[in-house]
């Protein structure tokens, strides 16, 4: 009789453990992060000696729940997060080169608009060199040019604070998420392997270790308590996290504007070179906005350079040796006209027309004239957008159909956990039953005694 008072008992603790992983299932369908929960359930044997000669038998002593489990694949969960990382970077990398692209504006405003429009005025000027207003025209399509110049430089320098910032919120949270995972390492030890507290927070340590594989590409293993360590990827001996003990990643700025990464913390600071991630994709537009704003600095000095050279070589309106229009102090940030006066302007050529230096002016627009090398500037970023454009949309449909695929092992599927209902509300009632069965059993035989 007690037996089966035993095997009713096992039944019920164990269909009630299996139908409250149901009902976490049901209730946590939707939920970010959530792997569906399974029991497994085993025949619990009894062994005993029923004879003289003690001669072992195995009778049946009902069921035990070994655990609870979470629906996992590693190798899918490894998938998804590398694609996670490549998405990430793409991402980053498109969005701030384009960002970029849209500061080297190449329209009626743009700096290549204002260049023609400033030596379509000197041929206006050329074709009457005596006349006030051609001169004032010109005067003013110059100082449009330069200040084009002089914002898109602020424009490009104003994306590169942008890119730093975002990289140095990226590493606030990359740190963040390491602090939490090394707090979640120890209560994982803590935690015992199969229950419903460890399986909780497994699904906060995957779901932490998938926002940070999207903002730094990393690998990482599992010790027998779910406790992880995390390396950088592709990074020889680069450990973000061991155990409780997480290294702090930091940021440093280059003055144009590039960006470096150290490790430190556990580890002697070693810069890295992350290979995935937002991170990595923030490291790359910095290096190449940086490219763009010197070659717009070089546009710049270049541009001042030559146009002064033009000037000393002609005689202005009062007939004196052109005097420079531009000055440059650094970057193209501090391209100035220096002039208001449109008598300055040295349009006539010492002992020839007056229009001889004007007609000289034509030569600065040649492959290596600032309007050229604009025109490549803004087509080789054009060409890399794009390219970025393409990697993007591939690499985010490959995350997409990465988290899909792990989705598919560790989702909930509602019309499966209605079925798991019913089956182990049937045995919750069975033995249920068997207990009831077991106790009238036994009034009855006290009841004849």
């Amino acid at each position: 009789m007690s037996d089966l008072l035993a095997i009713g008992r096992s039944g019920v603790t164990a269909y009630r453990t299996a139908l409250a992983a149901v009902g976490d299932n049901v209730v946590n369908a939707e939920s970010a992060g959530y792997s569906r929960r399974t029991v497994t359930l085993t025949e619990s044997p009894v062994s005993s000696g029923t004879t003289v000669s003690y001669r072992a038998q195995t009778t049946f002593g009902g069921v035990n729940a070994l655990g609870v489990e979470r629906a996992w694949n590693d190798f899918k969960a490894a998938d998804a997060r590398i694609s996670a990382g490549d998405a990430g970077r793409a991402e980053a990398r498109f969005r701030w080169l384009s960002t970029a692209e849209t500061a080297l504006e190449d329209g009626d405003t743009g700096v290549g608009a204002r260049l023609t429009a400033m030596f379509t005025a000197a041929d206006a000027l050329a074709a009457d060199p005596g006349g006030d207003l051609p001169r004032r025209q010109m005067l003013l399509a110059l100082d449009d040019a330069v200040g084009t110049i002089r914002a898109t430089a602020e424009t490009l320098a104003r994306t590169a604070e942008g890119i730093a910032g975002e990289a140095q919120a990226s590493v606030d949270a990359i740190n963040a998420d390491l602090d939490a995972l090394g707090k979640l390492n120890v209560a994982l030890r803590r935690a015992g392997v199969g229950t419903a507290a460890h399986a909780q927070l497994a699904d906060q340590r995957d779901q932490l270790i998938d926002g940070l594989s999207a903002k730094i590409g990393i690998d990482v293993t599992f010790d027998e308590a779910g406790a992880v360590t995390i390396k950088l990827a592709g990074v020889s001996g680069a450990t973000l996290l061991s155990g409780a003990q997480p290294a702090r990643i930091g940021v440093d700025r280059a003055a144009d504007g590039r960006l470096s990464l150290v490790l430190s913390g556990n580890v002697a600071p070693t810069p890295i070179f992350p290979q995935a991630g937002a991170l990595a994709g923030l490291v790359d537009a910095a290096a190449m906005v940086a490219d763009r704003r010197a070659q717009l600095d070089g546009i710049a000095a270049d541009f001042a350079a030559a146009l002064n050279g033009w000037q000393a070589q002609g005689l202005d309106a009062n007939g004196q040796p052109g005097a420079p229009l531009l000055t440059i102090s650094g970057g193209a940030a501090t391209l100035m006209l220096i002039s208001s006066d449109p008598d300055a302007i040295a349009a006539a050529a010492p002992g020839g027309a007056a229009n001889g230096n004007l007609l000289a002016l034509g030569a600065l627009r040649g492959g290596d004239g600032a309007e050229q090398r604009w025109a490549g500037l803004v087509a080789g970023h054009a060409q890399f957008v794009a390219a970025a454009r393409s990697e993007n949309a591939v690499a985010s449909a490959r995350r997409d159909g990465a988290f899909a695929a792990r989705d598919a092992v560790t989702g909930v599927d509602l019309d499966q956990e209605a079925a798991e209902l019913i089956r182990f509300q049937q045995a919750y009632d069975a033995s249920s039953k068997i207990i009831q069965i077991a106790r009238e059993t036994l009034q009855t035989i006290l009841n004849l005694l």
